[in-house]
């Protein structure tokens, strides 16, 4: 391994410079590691294999460092916890689980998990493959929209890595893009998914470590059946959150916005989706096929959703006029993917828009099979469209209900209890 002697970074041996100040490298056992008076851990060799190098990053369950592991001779990222997070079993069960979990991934496309541990002063220690690059989150906070060919790539990795982990019934359970970090390379990036530590295991057996009725995952990104704290919960919950990710990736918003967290969650129970190609400002194109994909995407019952993550990509990827599949895109250049998506984009760009405005009853049930077909929720969603069609037709009274104010109202506040004791328990 090299170092940078001006920042610390760690280098493969075949590397001449550092990009980050411009330097020349040196070997890195005749780096001098500096003293850093705020953090002790700086030069120390955790379980006699990690020497720990610089300080990556903090949040708010622990401490990342950049790492050179002794042994492998390259270099690792270290994750510790906060010790007040190290006192709470739960969390730190969490943090073992993406350990135990990681054996069982694919890797191209997971971030790799290689130890786990105790520390001496009663903190734990998670030990992974160093990355290069960003999150996803930090690119979107940067230039707030991405290209077709950027998300189609992306998506696709996504899809390979996502589809694996749901086959053996693991479900990750909190696709946000802090949790897709993104490597370039001249073909364009290389997806990594990170933090499987809230991950759902499906198999027959498997230990539990949510409550029934305690919320898990993020607002922004939450399925219906997550907003809800379903114990039936599924795959399919991460093809939602990730038709979420797609879509602030195209507008540059989230699809289901809100002031807090309750608001948020109503909102995913209660509203549909804006269409995408109608969304003023954006930087790039977004034809009308992609609203068609999202609308499906986001069904409030999981089951007319797509099946898999690799549907929604392929449907993506069609829906720009691609041929093949996400297993191609996945590995096809940036710049290729670019030329074959610009030749369509006239042409899709052609097609008839969705109309802008929505019945209430729409924005409430969805279209007529997002509740399902010929059930009474869509019996419902008729009668309701009938009585607002006709002329001074009120809605039906509830008994002692004063005149003038919609049963909905009742209904939408319900709904807004659920939701709000929903995120109380996040």
């Amino acid at each position: 391994m090299k170092a940078c002697p001006k920042c610390g970074r760690l280098y493969p041996e075949d590397a001449g410079f550092c990009p980050v100040d411009g330097g020349g490298l040196i070997s890195a056992s005749q780096f001098p590691i500096p003293i850093d008076s705020d953090d002790p851990r700086i030069g120390v060799v955790l379980k006699e294999r990690y020497q720990v190098r610089r300080v990556v990053a903090d949040g708010g369950m622990g401490r990342v460092y950049e790492a050179l592991d002794t042994v492998e001779r390259r270099n690792v990222a270290v994750k510790v916890l906060h010790r007040d997070v190290a006192q709470d079993p739960v969390q730190v069960e969490r943090f073992k689980r993406e350990f135990e979990v990681s054996e069982h991934l694919p890797h191209a496309h997971i971030v790799e998990v290689i130890d786990f541990f105790e520390l001496p002063e009663g903190s734990y220690a998670m030990v992974m493959e160093f990355l290069f690059g960003e999150e996803l989150s930090q690119l979107l906070a940067r230039e707030k929209f991405l290209s077709p060919e950027r998300i189609v790539r992306m998506l696709s990795q996504v899809a390979v890595g996502l589809d694996q982990a749901h086959a053996i019934q693991l479900v990750h359970r909190d696709l946000k893009p802090d949790n897709i970090f993104l490597c370039q390379t001249r073909e364009g990036d290389i997806v990594k998914i990170l933090d499987f530590g809230s991950v759902k295991d499906r198999a027959m057996g498997a230990k539990k470590l949510t409550v029934m009725g305690t919320t898990i995952g993020s607002p922004y990104y939450m399925s219906p059946e997550q907003a809800q704290a379903l114990d039936t919960l599924d795959h399919r919950a991460d093809v939602w959150s990730l038709g979420a990710i797609v879509y602030e990736c195209l507008t540059g918003t989230v699809p289901f916005p809100g002031a807090n967290g309750p608001q948020i969650l109503l909102s995913i129970l209660s509203k549909e989706v804006s269409p995408a190609s109608l969304v003023q400002n954006t930087k790039y194109d977004i034809p009308p096929s992609i609203d068609a994909v999202l609308e499906k995407t986001f069904k409030k019952i999981a089951s007319l959703r797509y099946e898999s993550v690799g549907a929604l990509a392929d449907a993506i990827g069609h829906a720009y006029g691609l041929d093949g599949d996400h297993q191609q895109w996945a590995n096809t250049s940036e710049s290729k993917l670019h030329r074959l998506i610009a030749a369509q984009m006239a042409t899709l760009m052609a097609s008839p828009r969705p109309h802008a405005k929505r019945s209430d009853v729409d924005d409430f049930f969805g279209e007529n099979d997002s509740l399902g077909d010929g059930g009474a929720s869509d019996d419902m969603s008729r009668a309701m469209k009938s009585a607002q069609q006709a002329d001074d037709a009120p809605l039906p009274a509830i008994p002692g209900q004063k005149s003038g104010v919609s049963p909905w109202v009742f209904v939408m506040v319900g709904l807004f209890v659920v939701a709000a004791i929903a995120f109380l328990a996040l």
